[in-house]
Order: C-alpha cells, then sequence, then structure tokens
C-alpha cells in the first residue's frame, strides 16, 4: 500500500515538471513562423506586452541584473534581460533585433539622485531587442543637477560633481545596477563629445558602486564623479582685460603733473567709468560666493578711489603752500632729507639747481610770473638810494624761507605721487603672475 502511494507521488511529480518544461519551452520562446514572409506579427509579442508590469523574471527569488551607461552629451544606456522576449533568428528569417516601443515592456526604475527638474524625455521612443532577450534603452535626457561649487577660483576654477544611479521601487533582492562600459570608456567618449561645446572641459570620470539602506532595506547605487573645468576666456576677455586697462590707464595719470588741473577731472571720469563697467558685467558674476575675482575688483576700485583722494590732497597741499605755506614738520623735514638721497629706498624726487624742486614756483598753480610769490626783489643800488637795506636783506631771508618751505611741500607732494604709483605697479604685477598661474594649473 506505502509502496503504490509513493509509485503513484513520483508518477504526479514527474508530470508536474513535464507540464512546467513543456510550458516554458511554449512561453519563453517566441513562434516568428512566417515573420520573413509578412513582415513581424505583434500577436506573437502580446504575451510579452501583457506582462509588462512585471519584473521580467523565471524565478523572483534572482534579481534582475540592470547595466547602465552614460555621456555627458545627455544619453543615459539602460540594458537589461528579459528571458520573456527570446526567438530564433533561424526560424524568423534572420532577424536578430527589433525595435520595440518602450510603453510596450517593462522598464528599470533608474533615477538619478541629484536630479532637481522634472524628467522631460519624450514619449514614444523605441528600444533595441535582440533575439537573446537583451533590451537596450538609449535615453535621451537633460539633467539639472545639484553640485557643490567652490567658486573661489572663479573663472578658473575646477568642481567636482556626482551623479548617482539608483532604484527608486526595486531593492538588491529585486534589481542589482552594474556597468555596461568601462568608465574610462565613458569618461573618452564624453570628451569626444563635449570638447568643443560649452563653457566646461571635462577632465575626468571616476566610478564607485554601494549600497543605500533605508530602514531594512538596501539599494545598489552607482556614483560617477565628474571632474570639470571652467574655459576661462570669456571672462578674461570680458572682464579682467577692460579691467586691467581701465588700472592701467589710472596708474599712466600719474605723469600728468601733480599741479595740472586737469589730474582730478580725468581720475573721476576713469573711476566713473570703471563703476559703469563693475555694473555692465555683474550679471557674469556668479549669484553666490566671493570669488577671488570679486576681490581684485574691490581693490582696483579701492586703487582707484585712493588715487583720487591722493590728487585731490595733493592739490589742497599745493594750493596752501602758495598761499601761506605751513611749517614741515620735524619728522616729515627728517624723511624728505634722508629718502631723497640717492640709493635710497624711498621715493626719490629730482633736483633742480640748488633749491631741491621737481618744479619752479612758477610752475604751481594760481601763479603766472615768479615775482608773485617771492615780490619783486630791489638791487643792491636801489636799495641804497632807498636808504633801507637792513629791510631789504629780511624781506630776502624771508621770501627765500617761504620758498624754501614751498619747495620741501611740492617734494613731499610728489613722494607722495611716486609711492602711490609703485603700489599701483606693484598691484598690477601681483594681478598678472596670479592669472598666470591660475590659468595653467
Amino acid at each position: 500500500m506505502e509502496r503504490g502511494w509513493l509509485h503513484g507521488e513520483r508518477f504526479l511529480l514527474c508530470l508536474i515538471l513535464h507540464l512546467l518544461l513543456q510550458g516554458r519551452g511554449d512561453t519563453f520562446t517566441i513562434n516568428c513562423s512566417g515573420f520573413d514572409e509578412h513582415g513581424v506579427d505583434p500577436a506573437a509579442f502580446q504575451a510579452v506586452f501583457d506582462r509588462k508590469a512585471f519584473r521580467p523574471a523565471i524565478n523572483y527569488s534572482i534579481p534582475t541584473h540592470v547595466n547602465i551607461s552614460f555621456t555627458l552629451s545627455a544619453i543615459l544606456e539602460v540594458i537589461w534581460y528579459n528571458p520573456f522576449i527570446r526567438w530564433n533568428p533561424e526560424e524568423c528569417g534572420g532577424i536578430r533585433m527589433l525595435s520595440i516601443a518602450t510603453e510596450n515592456l517593462w522598464f528599470p526604475d533608474i533615477f538619478i539622485k541629484e536630479l532637481i527638474d522634472v524628467d522631460q524625455t519624450p514619449t514614444g521612443l523605441m528600444a533595441h531587442v535582440n533575439s537573446e532577450g537583451h533590451i537596450k534603452y538609449n535615453k535621451p535626457m537633460q539633467v539639472t543637477s545639484i553640485c557643490n561649487l567652490d567658486i573661489f577660483y572663479f573663472p578658473f576654477d575646477e568642481q567636482n560633481c556626482t551623479l548617482t544611479f539608483s532604484s527608486f521601487i526595486y531593492t538588491v533582492e529585486d534589481m542589482v545596477l552594474g556597468m555596461e562600459k568601462e568608465v574610462w570608456e565613458i569618461s573618452n567618449t564624453s570628451q569626444n563629445l563635449i570638447q568643443s561645446k560649452g563653457e566646461w572641459v571635462l577632465l575626468d570620470i571616476h566610478q564607485r558602486t554601494m549600497k543605500m539602506t533605508v530602514n531594512t532595506h538596501q539599494y545598489d547605487q552607482i556614483i560617477f564623479y565628474v571632474a570639470i573645468r571652467r574655459r576661462p576666456n570669456l571672462y578674461v576677455i570680458n572682464l579682467l582685460l577692460p579691467s586691467g586697462f581701465l588700472v592701467v590707464i589710472d596708474a599712466l595719470s600719474f605723469y600728468l603733473p601733480a599741479e595740472s588741473e586737469n589730474r582730478a577731472p580725468f581720475k573721476m571720469t576713469l573711476l566713473l567709468g570703471y563703476n559703469v563697467f563693475l555694473i555692465m558685467m555683474n550679471d557674469l558674476l556668479p549669484d553666490t560666493g566671493t570669488p577671488l575675482i570679486s576681490v581684485y575688483f574691490a581693490l582696483c576700485l579701492s586703487l582707484m578711489v585712493l588715487s583720487l583722494l591722493e590728487t585731490i590732497f595733493i592739490t589742497y597741499l599745493l594750493h596752501l603752500a602758495i598761499t601761506q605755506p605751513p611749517p614741515i614738520p620735524l619728522w616729515l623735514h627728517f624723511l624728505l632729507v634722508h629718502c631723497t638721497r640717492p640709493m635710497k629706498c624711498c621715493p626719490t624726487v629730482p633736483q633742480k639747481e640748488t633749491k631741491g624742486l621737481g618744479l619752479t614756483p612758477a610752475h604751481l598753480p594760481g601763479l603766472k610770473e615768479p615775482v608773485d610769490l617771492v615780490g619783486k626783489v630791489s638791487g643792491p643800488q636801489e636799495a641804497e638810494l632807498n636808504g633801507c637795506p637792513g629791510s631789504t636783506r629780511a624781506r630776502q631771508e624771508d621770501e627765500a624761507q617761504k620758498q624754501h618751505l614751498v619747495g620741501l611741500w611740492v617734494q613731499f607732494s610728489h613722494m607722495m605721487d611716486l609711492l602711490l604709483f609703485r603700489i599701483y605697479l606693484l598691484f598690477m604685477v601681483t594681478s598678472v603672475i596670479t592669472v598666470i598661474i591660475l590659468w595653467n594649473t
């Protein structure tokens, strides 16, 4: 009795296996007879299309392997295996690949974690299916993603952005992500496609695979690290060169005489033009952060303001020296005496005759004749005729002392001009060296 029952159980098990294998052969291999005469019959794939809501797996304990690849020209390549859509090419007129609308197929829910915009991929796209059941889908997409930017060295900055590919629904028990291509192939293809497009240059791409844990579930992730560098030509031409030209012109304005009446208006015009330039070029600067170029613009503006203030001060000082020259402080007199000697580190003023002046009082503003300052000096014979030789000598000494004070104040103004001019030169040389270093690194 027991023996008969065992034989019946074996027979039932063999019958079930036979039915399963028969069903597998009829269901998983598409009957494509007549494709060579009448073309592809959609009815042959209807059973596959009806299963598009379910993950294509014979055994649901085995995850579906999905390989991904991409290029920075906005193409995402996804490849997976569907065991229900296989056929024999020899029985199907030699057809080895078909294009099928994606709306009729199961599609892995691959998304980019850093994406901040709505996916605007057009509908009605096609996927390529080969006779072995491998499906390849090239998805065109424009990604607007989050990237932590370090803009301190703008416009010579390099950025490192990440693109994280993951599944939103399927855990590692259901879907495993892999690489369709080597990361160096992705990098080379992307560099060839975008080498002449946009304001960024692709430097390199690195890849890392990890698992993200949410509660008790784990999701597969592939992270790509994209290193890019900005093309600085646009910003150098539109920002740095005009700013540098204005600073150079402002520095050359020091060659105008300090007593010239056109020097201050000239510097005011330059300062106004520089402010207009900064307002017009503000749209080219980053919206957030404080890049190094903003510090450069602030220093340029500060130098121009300082130069204008120095010109105003010198004009006032020369006017005061002509009308009523104040006494020279001891520390300033010591500085002028020692710093105007040759081989000193301080600015030097060219000497004329025995007065130590860069110009004579005749060239000072408001004076047309030298006698306006020192008066008309009486000769010895005229002094004797007037009968007051002592008063004439005292007047000459007073005028000589006054002229000496005027010379010292003029000398001080020249020193201030030369010192500020050297600061300009130091700033311009430092700026050029900095730009060259940042451009070549």
